[in-house]
């Protein structure tokens, strides 16, 4: 039971805790203090909100505490034995999201701030978790750009994952000391930060992660959470090209995401369109097949179905990718959208009966050119998620190895599998999250669809609770539905 009382004074638990300190031979920088905050409002859906904001670096040993650091933002109410909603101090579960994007560093994430592309009077997904009772804890993290003075790297994989690890720890450690509920953690992330809740949620505890966590000196707890939440994954990176020329071989035209800096050191993107050359068409058709062999060594199934392909990448799985899109776009029909232009649905008297997989990749349209991750002249962000303290970039799968356009190293395969929650669902000595919220929309073209679908399946196959959706028409985002979302985790929460 939490020790943490609404009733006694901060002034009593801080001395509580200095007391403790002086006991010991050195000091316990881990430990949470109620003491050291700032006040803050917020408002939502015109209603306003007071909250207690604390900011805490959630490693002993921190290489930049600029990154490994959270702010925890805690409803007023729980301080004054008070509640909101039907969560209280004691009960409250804990909205952890990440700020990740393309494995990029992540600062902690801003209550203030409106949602990416939103308006200053748009609730972000903090604001809304706040206002309906959470604690919320978001952790900055490395990423894959981090460099120091000397010119040496400290945010290439997996450290990503380990500052969240080592966050979610610290909440464990804390849990008796400040409000919130640490076995109700519900992780959030989109894109690359989609795929760390999901790695986050499949990994809890397992002990490939502990070197890391204690060469950082994180807290001596648990880094298990109780669930997940992710937009739009870009995970099982090893696997990740052959899944993208599965879906979109034979789409040789394409518009690509283009990434540049201004002279202000601004992030502009652009889109580029462009073809398949001829040598690019053939490592697409070179990388499909290679997607067969992967999805059989699975085992997969849809109920009493086993999912399959054969060589030419036809079969029962792509009959239930296919399944999917036509579930979307039923939904989307019933809700009055005219499909009646979409070519690659058959529509029958208000009723969605048939999807030509092959015309709906034609029809969302490529985005990468092969390999789509693992670039052969080292050119793709996921080439410089792979590499060392002094190499920027290395090849991480055997195709990238053998087929490189440039001198280059490859990536060790415990580093990489370190980055993909497919070997680690329901692994020995592994506290998997039990209930998991998958959204990939329709219109995403950043990665394979099966990639999500595959993640999805394996996770209800293993016996876990898995709410997957593909929503119509929706392109590479997140955070679109935070009433659905935050419906969701209350029903989750409550079991």
């Amino acid at each position: 039971m939490k020790l943490f009382r609404a009733s006694v004074t901060l002034l009593a638990v801080s001395s509580a805790l200095l007391s403790s300190c002086t006991m010991m031979s050195k000091p316990d920088t881990l430990k949470f203090d109620p003491t050291k905050y700032t006040s803050g409002t917020t408002t939502v859906n015109g209603k306003t909100y007071k909250y207690r904001a604390y900011t805490v670096v959630y490693v002993a040993n921190p290489v930049d505490s600029k990154y490994q650091s959270m702010n925890i933002y805690v409803p007023e109410e729980y301080f004054a034995g008070g509640s909101v909603g039907s969560y209280n101090a004691q009960s409250a579960p804990i909205f952890l999201p990440n700020q990740v994007g393309g494995y990029m560093p992540g600062e902690p994430g801003d209550i203030t701030k409106p949602p990416m592309g939103g308006s200053a009077d748009t609730p972000n997904a903090m604001q809304v978790a706040l206002s309906r009772g959470y604690v919320v804890a978001s952790p900055g993290a490395r990423g894959r750009t981090n460099k120091d003075a000397s010119g040496q790297f400290y945010g290439k994989a997996p450290a990503a994952i380990v500052d969240l690890k080592a966050a979610v720890s610290y909440l464990h450690y804390n849990d008796a000391a400040m409000p919130g509920n640490a076995e109700r953690i519900v992780s959030n992330g989109t894109s690359a930060g989609g795929a760390l809740s999901a790695l986050l949620g499949a990994t809890g505890d397992n002990k490939d992660y502990a070197p890391y966590l204690k060469a950082l000196g994180a807290a001596p707890a648990s880094d298990a959470i109780y669930a997940v939440s992710a937009y739009c994954p870009i995970t099982n990176l090893d696997h990740a090209d052959a899944a993208y020329e599965w879906e979109f071989n034979g789409v040789n035209d394409y518009q690509k995401l283009q990434i540049t800096q201004d002279t202000s050191y601004q992030m502009q993107r652009t889109l580029v369109n462009g073809t398949l050359t001829t040598d690019q068409i053939a490592v697409s058709d070179a990388l499909k097949p290679q997607f067969t062999p992967y999805l059989n060594s699975l085992n997969l199934k849809n109920g009493d179905q086993a999912l399959t392909l054969d060589a030419q990448g036809n079969g029962t799985f792509k009959t239930y990718m296919a399944s999917w899109i036509q579930k979307s776009a039923q939904r989307a029909l019933d809700a009055g959208a005219d499909l009646s232009k979409v070519s690659y649905l058959t529509i029958q008297n208000g009723k969605v009966t048939g999807v030509d997989f092959d015309a709906y990749a034609k029809g969302i349209g490529r985005m990468k050119t092969p390999p789509a991750f693992d670039g052969l002249s080292l050119e793709n962000g996921e080439n410089t998620l792979f590499g060392t303290s002094s190499v920027d970039a290395r090849h991480f799968t055997a195709y990238g190895t053998q087929n490189s356009k440039v001198a280059a190293t490859t990536a060790d395969p415990q580093t990489v599998k370190l980055m993909n929650p497919m070997d680690y669902i329901s692994a020995p000595d592994t506290r998997t999250a039990p209930y998991w919220r998958i959204r990939v929309g329709t219109a995403d073209k950043d990665t394979s669809h099966a990639i999500s679908a595959v993640l999805a399946t394996k996770l209800t196959n293993t016996g876990h609770d898995v709410d997957y959706w593909l929503p119509w028409n929706v392109p590479h985002s997140g955070d679109y539905d935070l009433t659905e979302l935050f419906d969701w985790m209350d029903k989750v929460v409550a079991k």
